[in-house]
This record gives C-alpha cells, structure tokens and sequence, in this order.
C-alpha cells in the first residue's frame, strides 16, 4: 500500500501553541513532516506523507479506543472515488485519542482536515479499522 498519499492541515488560532497543534497532529500521525503555510486568514499547518505506515499510529488509537465501528462510519461517508476525506478533533488528538467530526464547526480549535488517497480506498478502511463483529 505504498500509493498512499496522506494530507492533512489544520489551522494554528493565535490563542494556541503551535508546539502543541505539532503534538496533537504527532500523537495520530507520527512523524510526519509538517510546515506552517500563511493562508489569507490564518497559519496553517500542514502534513503530506506517503505509505502505509503513516496511518499505523492512527490505527493503533482507534483499536486502543474502541471506535473502530465509528471509524469506518466516518471513513465510508468521507469516500469519493479514491480519496477518503474527514476531520477530527485537535483537543482530543492532542490527548491521545481520535474523535471524528462531521462538520468544521464542531471543534471549537478547528478540526485536522485529513485528506487520503489510495488506489483501493475500501481495502484501506478495512485495514485501518476492521470489522468488530
């Protein structure tokens, strides 16, 4: 699953630390390399990375909290052809644990806006969060 392209951003508010938006992102997505980008509005950071093992860290929390049912509700309605699309909640992925958002607004900091592209999007999900029962 080397076709795997990764993306993700997710706005710095002048109230946060960017030392801490960096953890939050790190603690779902490992070392993957980000930078600031200047918007017109705002900082954002952002994330490209490539593989498989991007995801690993990703997949590690959703069984560790038992949401892998809930993962791939969100995953299957964030589908469109070969990218998967979906947000989740900065606070709770700065503490370690994954929280999907429907919509922007629901995360009072903003969301991660992860963005997936893969040859087989289906197989992906399966592998990222496998069926429970």
């Amino acid at each position: 699953m080397d076709e795997i392209n990764i993306y993700l951003e997710t706005e710095i508010h002048p109230t946060e630390s960017e030392d801490k938006v960096r953890e939050a992102v790190g603690n779902v997505f490992g070392n993957i390399p980000m930078r600031k980008k200047q918007s017109l509005r705002t900082v954002l950071l952002v994330a490209d990375g490539r593989g498989q093992g991007v995801l690993e860290k990703l997949r590690n929390l959703l069984i560790t909290d038992r949401i892998r049912d809930a993962a791939r509700k969100a995953f299957f309605n964030g589908i469109s052809e070969k990218t998967i699309k979906f947000c989740l909640n900065k606070q709770a992925a700065f503490m370690r644990h994954i929280s999907f958002s429907n919509k922007t607004s629901e995360s009072p900091l903003g969301p991660i806006r992860v963005t997936i592209e893969s040859p087989n999007p289906i197989d992906l999900i399966d592998w990222l969060a496998p069926r429970t029962s």
